[in-house]
């Protein structure tokens, strides 16, 4: 993200996010050594949807994809350096071919099937950490007979 001409706007400089995203993560390891965390890289955005539905908002060329992907590899890196669980939504995004028309509702703000990306990719974080105990929900113990959950992963709902 890019400075507003104005100086004002939600822009904070590449070092400065980097700093800021370490100390939250810092704080939230510091709570509880079973404290489980997952960081979430920051997701491309439309800059064409931006500039059709924002544009009264958000001046041109303040919001990248290419700022994103920068932003979102700093991200990772730091959860890499942290031992952090991450999940890389600039990428996971985009493996949906119509991620430009389906995933936003105005070019930065997730939509419903935005929404489904995320939730799988945390779904996949859960399933695949080797937590003790594991937080993936089939994992976890069922006072009741039968799975009481929709299968978020089948078309369907349906294990």
């Amino acid at each position: 993200m890019r400075p507003y001409p104005d100086g004002l706007g939600p822009h904070v400089p590449l070092p400065e996010y980097i700093e800021n995203m370490r100390k939250i993560a810092l704080h939230l390891k510091s709570l509880s050594a079973k404290t489980r965390i997952i960081i979430i890289s920051p997701p491309p955005v439309n800059e064409q949807q931006i500039r059709e539905t924002l544009s009264h908002k958000i001046p041109e060329g303040s919001r990248t994809n290419e700022d994103c992907r920068i932003y979102s590899e700093a991200c990772l890196k730091l959860c890499r350096e942290l031992d952090l669980k991450a999940i890389d939504l600039w990428t996971a995004m985009q493996q949906r071919d119509d991620w430009l028309t389906a995933c936003f509702t105005d070019g930065i703000h997730l939509s419903s099937e935005g929404s489904k990306i995320v939730l799988k990719e945390i779904l996949k974080v859960l399933r695949e950490a080797e937590w003790k105990p594991s937080l993936y929900r089939k994992a976890l113990p069922a006072e009741f007979a039968g799975d009481l959950f929709l299968d978020v992963d089948t078309p369907n709902g349906k294990t």
